[in-house]
């Protein structure tokens, strides 16, 4: 079966195009935060997705949002989603992922229940990398 051609070329563009606006905003600070960011921008294969780094953009953070809590942000077409729910929401998007750690995570995050008792030690885990790097947990926002 051949699938191809101008008309269905011009169409996929015309649905990419459409698909819900997606701003990841992260701490670019954190490894670990840093490295599923990079996934997701390279690997992830999700359309008309932006990668925002919170200390580079503090004006994308909504004030007095404390990521150190919180987690990272995603916003879907304007609403918000933080931590376990955007981590839930965005792996649960990604169908083909090109990379194995993408597709291991993607795997792990996809059930809301795992990622809920999961994201609580990457939090931990955030906060003792930036310690041993020296770095203040939380920024100016």
């Amino acid at each position: 079966m051949h699938i191809g051609g101008k008309n269905t070329k011009i169409k996929l563009t015309f649905l990419l195009e459409m698909a819900s606006k997606l701003v990841f905003i992260y701490d670019g600070q954190c490894p670990f935060c840093n490295q599923f960011a990079e996934l997701l921008e390279l690997k992830s294969n999700l359309p008309n997705i932006q990668v925002k780094n919170a200390r580079e953009n503090p004006s994308e953070v909504p004030q007095g949002y404390d990521m150190d809590v919180m987690g990272a942000i995603l916003l879907v077409d304007g609403k918000m989603m933080t931590g376990a729910n955007a981590i839930n929401w965005i792996c649960s998007q990604i169908k083909d992922p090109s990379n194995a750690m993408l597709k291991v995570l993607s795997v792990v995050f996809t059930s809301s229940q795992r990622t809920k008792w999961v994201f609580p030690f990457l939090l931990i885990a955030r906060r003792i990398s930036l310690f041993y790097k020296g770095v203040p947990r939380k920024f100016g926002f």
